[in-house]
Order: C-alpha cells, then structure tokens, then sequence
C-alpha cells in the first residue's frame, strides 16, 4: 500500500518502514511472499527498487556509551539491514543516536563498529543495499550533525565492505545544525561540497524537508516546504544541482491526515501538493 500511495501521488521515489518504529525489531522480519508482492507493488507503479529508502526504527542508539542500550542497537539495525535486503531496497538509513556522556569521537567509533557489524552479518546481494547514516539537526549530544563526524563513523568500516556503505542529508537537519543552506546558491553548494569532500563521496539520498525552526535551533521539527524557516528557492538550487541527480529525494513533510486506513491506495493530498511544488521547481 506504502507504494501504491507513492505511486498515486507522482512519486518515482518513497520511504518506507519495514516494523514498527518505535520498537528495536530486533526480532522480526520479513517473509519472502511479503516481499514478492512488494516487488510487483514497485514494477507495477514503475518505481525501481534501488530509489526505495528504508528508515531504521527511531529508538536505535548506536552512538550509546551504554553497553546494553548499544548492543540492543547494534542488533536492531542487523536485523533492519536484513528486512531492507530482502526488499531489494537500495539502502536502510538510521539516526546514529546520543553520545550520552561520553567522548563524541568514541560515540562515532562506536556507530562504525555497528554499521560494520550489520555488513558482516548480512550477505551482499545484486540489489546493493547499504547501510546508511543520516545526518542530525545536532540537539543535545546527539552525533551526526557535521560531515566530519560522519566521516569519523564510516572510517571505521574496512575497505572491503565500504562500497555497502554511505550517508544521506535531510535538509531541516542541515539547516537546524547550522549549515546555510537557505543563504545563497552559492552558500548551499559550499556546504554540500564541505560534506562531499569530507566523507569521500556525495550523499545517497536528500530528504526533504522545510524547518519549523530558525536556521542553528538544532531542533528536528519537519515543515511543508515553503512553510518554514528554509522557504521554497533553495529546494530549487538543490533539485538544479548535479548531486542530487539520479539519487532518491524523499519527502518526510507533515500529513494531511490523521490516520490511514489500511487498504486504501490513494495518496495524501499534502503529499500530492508538495510533489507538484517540487516537479514545478524541476520545470520552472
């Protein structure tokens, strides 16, 4: 249903969850005849695996100083990893979650020795799933909000396995966290070379997302494009540049509804809305 919605509102890329969100589903999967008929789902609505974005469940904190919390983490994103394999999709992304206390360079080390864990657990297919880190808005000891940061985690994953790897950018996060992407043309294309430079590679996916807040709150609070802090013509710039080409972009903006019922296929109007604002600003 998840991509039949996506379908019906224009989408040629969605995000979807695998269980449920606020749970470590370190337990559950996904069984093969699931799969198949999401498989059809994507081939009927002419939407190609690889732009399917899986998003960990929200309560994982890999970055946790906290033995117990880390480990449960490290076992709900395997088990994530796992559920985004057998879908085919082209990657699982994840909050790497609170330092706590403890030392933000070992917080990272810490969220790249799971990433690595889940690689080693989980055999590659031709699909070429990867596990991937999604920057942060930066509130409290949250880990993730800089490239250098990111760069740190992933330095921890061995050559061999880091082509089964990467990061994505939300842009409420960046503007929350205090990168400028609302100033200029010229001031968003800086902040995405710095996070390219830095990592070694450009992002695998956007979401986008206007902000609640003004620019370096580092709060997380998610608006209708156009009405928020960031406002519409630096979603233009972003969808005219190279980096974003051929790379899933992928809506994470407020509902319409209040709840959905669960055999309906039809799309929600905000998401409708917001599709046309953005196929307009590719055309404009």
């Amino acid at each position: 249903m998840a991509v039949r919605r996506a379908a019906a509102a224009g989408a040629r890329a969605l995000q979807v969850f695998t269980a449920k969100p606020t749970f470590y589903n370190d337990k559950a999967g996904i069984k093969p005849e699931k799969a198949a008929k999401v498989h059809e789902a994507l081939a009927e609505a002419g939407i190609e695996r690889h732009h399917v974005l899986v998003h960990a469940a929200y309560v994982l904190n890999t970055a946790s100083p906290e033995e117990t919390k880390a480990m449960r983490a490290r076992a709900g994103l395997t088990r994530e990893f796992e559920r985004s394999t057998a879908l085919g999709a082209g990657g699982c992304c994840f909050h790497p979650g609170s330092a706590g206390e403890s030392d933000p360079a070992e917080a990272a080390v810490r969220v790249g020795v799971t990433i690595r864990h889940a690689l080693e657990s989980v055999p590659e297919t031709a699909g070429g799933t990867k596990v991937l880190i999604e920057n942060t808005a930066g509130a409290g000891r949250t880990m993730g909000r800089s490239a250098e940061e990111i760069a740190l985690m992933l330095a921890q994953v061995p050559d061999a396995l880091r082509h089964r790897t990467g990061y994505g950018l939300d842009t409420c996060h960046l503007f929350a966290a205090g990168h400028d992407i609302a100033a200029s043309a010229e001031a968003q294309r800086a902040v995405l070379e710095a996070f390219t430079r830095t990592v070694g590679e450009r992002p695998a996916f956007f979401h986008l997302n206007d902000s609640l807040h003004p620019f370096g709150s580092n709060k997380d609070r998610h608006a209708l494009i156009g009405e928020g802090m960031i406002g519409v013509e630096p979603f233009r710039w972003l969808l005219a540049d190279a980096i974003t080409a051929g790379i899933p972009c992928i809506l994470e903006t407020p509902s319409d509804r209040a709840s959905v019922v669960e055999d309906d296929p039809s799309p929600d109007p905000a998401d409708v809305r917001m599709l046309a604002l953005l196929a307009g600003l590719l055309t404009g």
